[in-house]
């Protein structure tokens, strides 16, 4: 996931704008999390609605006021807006803890086009390894609320590092998703092969 934004500067939505601009920061701040791209603009209408929609989607899994432990979930605001002043009134609508590039940053056209967006709003998710989870989750997010993030957690294999331990992580972390329907096909493999086996002695 990081490796999207080394050498970028990513800002946070609080008072003083802090800066994410070195790599150890993005890393820690982006590693093992589901990252969610939102592209909008003030100009757009369906934009303005949706806004008061994802930041309360978004502070209900990730503010300690609703969840016990924060959701493992990035929201970074990519502004499409004609102006630095529209692009601030979208970003005063969004929770604290939201990210963001600079309006002078062209980088944002570069993931507008990266991503392929053709509508607003836009949410892209993408997995920690940057693969793209939904290409546009706006009608789910609307739909099922925060009930969509365990789809999200489980689909992209996110790693709770909460409740496991040095070992379990890296034992974890060596399997892959198909795991579990390679070891069902070697296991009837197996038993095929026990029961020719068995057959054989039998003759």
């Amino acid at each position: 996931m990081a490796d999207l934004f080394v050498d970028r500067v990513l800002l946070k939505n609080n008072r003083d704008q802090d800066e994410l601009d070195t790599e150890r920061e993005i890393v820690t701040h982006l590693q093992n999390r589901i990252l969610m791209l939102f592209f909008a603009s003030a100009a757009c209408e369906r934009c303005r609605r949706f806004v008061p929609e994802l930041g309360d989607f978004f502070e209900r899994l990730t503010d300690e006021f609703y969840v016990d432990r924060s959701a493992q979930l990035v929201l970074l605001y990519i502004s499409l807006d004609p102006s630095e002043e529209q692009q601030e009134n979208v970003l005063k609508e969004l929770p604290k803890k939201c990210l963001f590039l600079a309006y002078e940053d062209p980088y944002r056209g570069e993931l507008e086009d990266m991503f392929n967006v053709k509508e607003l709003p836009t949410v892209v998710v993408l997995r920690p390894d940057c693969s793209i989870l939904i290409p546009n989750a706006v009608d789910e997010i609307l739909r099922l609320g925060p009930d969509c993030y365990l789809n999200w957690q489980e689909a992209a294999e996110l790693l709770d590092r909460n409740f496991m331990s040095t070992e379990d992580f890296q034992d974890k972390s060596t399997r892959s998703f198909t795991d579990p329907i390679r070891r069902l096909k070697y296991k009837v493999k197996d038993d095929k092969k026990r029961k020719k086996e068995q057959k054989r002695g039998w003759d």
